[in-house]
């Protein structure tokens, strides 16, 4: 006799990330998504590795107040340059003056994931930084592939899946999904510790 799969809790995504998206749909579950609505200011002084835990968390917790039944992943990403944090640049000037700072640099890109669910209590959050180098790059050279890719929309202006890896020289990490945006090795150990049977 066939045993029926258990029960599962409902899975949300609080992220609205095309890339996180893509990602958790490797896993083969089935998903909701929900935006958390959560500021990202940095704190003044705040590390990159303290904001990108203190907003992954702040992400999961945000949606799982609206969806208390279910487990709720939240994610962020912050790329740290000796310390200071950059973002997404959101338009093309700005990821210009991005990657002028970061050639010839390893750039540590502090990739964090938190799982919550309020009707258990439970709470998870962890860490997955890359260290990424940068070529040496020219002008022209970022200014091609800016106009070729247009990664507004990524922490540091580059996507390492895409054309972007081209700008590269080297990338470290244990966890290979993260500089995309959601560690999945560490998003799958979270979400069995939630109770969640994966395939």
């Amino acid at each position: 006799m066939l045993q029926s799969p258990p029960l599962q809790r409902p899975l949300v995504l609080g992220s609205t990330s095309r890339y996180r998206r893509e990602l958790l749909e490797r896993l083969r579950l089935p998903f909701d998504v929900a935006a958390p609505h959560v500021d990202e200011t940095p704190e003044p002084g705040e590390a990159p590795r303290t904001l990108a835990l203190r907003l992954a968390l702040a992400k999961a917790r945000a949606v799982a107040q609206q969806y208390p039944q279910a487990v709720v992943i939240g994610s962020d990403q912050v790329a740290d340059l000796a310390g200071t944090p950059l973002g997404k640049p959101g338009e093309h000037e700005r990821a210009v003056q991005q990657l002028r700072q970061m050639r010839g640099q390893t750039v540590i890109f502090q990739t964090t994931v938190a799982v919550v669910c309020a009707a258990t209590g439970f709470e998870q959050v962890d860490l997955a930084p890359v260290e990424v180098t940068f070529r040496d790059l020219s002008d022209a050279e970022i200014e091609r592939y800016l106009r070729a890719e247009q990664p507004y929309d990524c922490a540091g202006s580059a996507k390492s899946e895409g054309l972007g890896i081209a700008l590269l020289d080297a990338i470290h990490s244990d966890d290979p999904t993260a500089l995309i945006g959601l560690p999945l090795i560490r998003t799958c150990r979270m979400l069995r510790a939630a109770g969640l049977v994966l395939p």
